[in-house]
């Protein structure tokens, strides 16, 4: 017997000082009384942070209880298909948050908690919303209508409304002590537990008794069909390909320089201004009424100068973009001198603090300087109107920044330098987030093409609206297809631009709708699963075609009906035939069982 818990969220705010506090799960498992035998691992890691810690334990004696803790919820969503299989196995899921962390709340509640309901699905699973740690601006107010710490804090109200949403039961925890941990949290977690096993229990009679009411003469045992071949999701490498990008210095579209000229310094506008609004006013894609904030303001103005007439040049139109890049003179000696560590950690997604105040550190050998350069770059990754965006900057609190800021720019003509023409309608881009991500068009746009020199690039093959996909998917690192037919049309475009890891998700959501499909739909259904396999192997999604085939010999009957069956290859039909289900073995088993009882004039309970 065993439970499995999943739990999602962080309960440390993000301005804490003590990141050495255990967390709820672990205070939970090691000061309960039930818990025994308790085991840690690490599922994966991401940067250097923990995805989803595996905890293993023993409770109420010989029940094996398995938890899994994952406390970034970046993590969640951009790993959709581990945490619906999280889920979807889960018999109790915790979600925790801290009441002195309101961004973080309203994030969980206006992103995330739409994914986990989706994830849910109508299933019953029990859900326990936990509110962790005291307000730190005085003490609580309960009633609705006070709104005199809803500023900084998250209320009673709001967690209580949350739970709402989801069906789940509301806890607060003002700290990690034993009263809290073992009866309050605890006590709510063991009468799920119960709950859940009594639950397991009854299924598992019910089904000993069904088997107990069999005949003299057993029916035949219809085994499980063949185990479909498991596809494996490739990791992210977003974050490396903006990273290469840099070091590539490949559509370097501005030049840093400092006051001397002696040196120059590359990058990209589009990357710079989806990580930091100064530089968005620094080349004028905002002005200062859109910021909105006097320090960045005199920051942009303080710090950089773009050389007059710069900043405005374009090319005609049909004409390549303009091959001189902005020059930018840097003001600041030492905050030049530390810029290449500066965009280093920028294009990494501005995740590793700790690596760029080493790096400062070693090159200035002033600790007084380097303070003055981290605040500055603290200044420049500033959200306007808030007082310190970064505080304390501990990698695990600054979110990976481009694929969300990067939709900033997707299908917009701001900083765009080059224009794609399909089907009549025309697409703005960027050719340094197209390089960066994808090697066709990295060789398209330096290479001895005719697209190298062109700003107005035709494209042939695939809709708008594939293509606009695709292009979202190489600004996001994200894609959610519409329906099957999209994720194929999505799937030969990946293949097409050989972008392997998108080609791999638009697998992994056809596999995952089609498992999804009841039998009774699956046998109505307009699709044809065969033209599907027929185009998975023309395109050469080898894992894709190889599972669809052994969808077709696990659904048989169904498919054995429908006039596409017959346009399989013979080879095709060979192996749907070997390990079809049921088997022909089983259907003449239960065709003899079947005369048998008729000869016995017996009525049988289990046909």
């Amino acid at each position: 017997r065993s439970v499995n818990i999943v739990a999602f969220g962080n309960e440390r705010d993000g301005f804490s000082e003590d990141n050495q506090q255990p967390s709820l799960i672990w205070s939970y498992l090691g000061r309960s009384a039930l818990i025994s035998q308790i085991d840690s691992s690490l599922s994966a890691s991401h940067f250097g942070n923990p995805v989803f810690t595996e905890y293993q334990a023993c409770v109420f004696g010989n029940v094996r209880l398995v938890v899994y803790d994952c406390p970034v919820w970046d993590i969640f969503a951009s790993d959709w298909y581990t945490s619906c299989r999280l889920i979807g196995g889960a018999d109790i899921i915790v979600i925790k948050y801290s009441v002195n962390d309101k961004t973080s709340f309203q994030e969980l509640k206006d992103s995330y908690v739409p994914m986990v309901k989706k994830a849910l699905n109508h299933c019953s699973v029990p859900v326990i919303i936990s509110a962790i740690g005291a307000r730190k601006n005085g003490v609580p107010c309960t009633c609705p209508l006070c709104t005199s710490d809803r500023r900084s804090c998250v209320t009673t109200s709001e967690g209580v409304q949350l739970a709402k949403e989801l069906g789940a039961t509301y806890l607060e925890l003002h700290t990690l002590n034993d009263f809290y941990i073992q009866k309050y949290f605890g006590g709510v977690l063991e009468y799920f537990m119960i709950q859940s096993l009594n639950q397991k229990s009854s299924e598992k009679m019910k089904k000993r008794k069904k088997i107990q009411k069999g005949h003299r003469v057993q029916p035949p045992q219809l085994e499980q069909p063949e185990k479909m071949p498991i596809l494996k999701g490739e990791a992210s490498h977003y974050n490396t390909d903006l990273h290469n990008l840099l070091c590539g210095c490949q559509c370097a579209d501005v030049a840093f320089y400092p006051e001397d000229l002696s040196t120059v310094v590359e990058a990209h506008k589009v990357i710079l201004c989806s990580v930091s609004p100064l530089f968005m006013l620094l080349f004028g894609v905002k002005s200062p009424a859109d910021i909105r904030d006097a320090s960045i303001v005199q920051m942009a103005q303080s710090l950089f100068t773009v050389e007059a007439g710069a900043a405005s040049s374009t090319a005609p139109h049909g004409a390549p973009p303009c091959v001189l890049p902005v020059r930018v003179v840097v003001k600041d000696s030492v905050f030049c001198s530390s810029l290449p560590d500066i965009l280093h950690f920028i294009y990494s997604g501005a995740f590793h603090w700790e690596r760029l105040e080493e790096d400062v550190k070693k090159k200035l050998k002033d600790a007084e300087k380097t303070e003055q350069v981290l605040e500055k770059v603290k200044c420049i990754l500033k959200t306007p109107g808030k007082l310190n965006p970064v505080k304390d900057c501990r990698s695990h609190q600054i979110k990976q920044l481009y694929n969300t800021s990067l939709r900033l720019f997707f299908n917009t003509p701001v900083l765009a330098d080059v224009i794609f023409k399909i089907q009549g309608a025309t697409v703005p881009a960027h050719r340094a987030v197209l390089v960066a991500r994808c090697e066709v068009m990295a060789a398209m746009f330096n290479g001895n093409y005719l697209e190298a020199n062109s700003a107005l690039v035709p494209v042939y093959g695939v809709s708008k609206d594939t293509f606009l996909s695709f292009l979202e998917y190489l600004y996001t690192d994200s894609c959610c297809p519409a329906s099957i037919l999209q994720a194929m049309s999505l799937l030969i475009c990946a293949e097409m631009y050989q972008v392997m890891r998108l080609q791999h998700i638009c697998e992994l959501y056809i596999i995952t709708q089609l498992q999804s499909m009841p039998s009774r739909e699956l046998a109505s259904t307009s699709l044809s699963i065969v033209s599907l396999l027929k185009k998975a192997k023309f395109h050469n999604s080898d894992c894709l075609s190889t599972w669809l085939l052994h969808f077709i010999a696990t659904n048989y009957l169904i498919f054995s009906q429908k006039p596409e069956f017959q346009e399989l290859s013979v080879e095709e039909r060979n192996f749907v035939e070997m390990h079809r289900w049921p088997s022909n073995l089983y259907l003449k088993q239960l065709a003899d069982y079947r005369n048998y009882i008729h000869s016995q004039k017996c009525h049988c309970t289990v046909m």
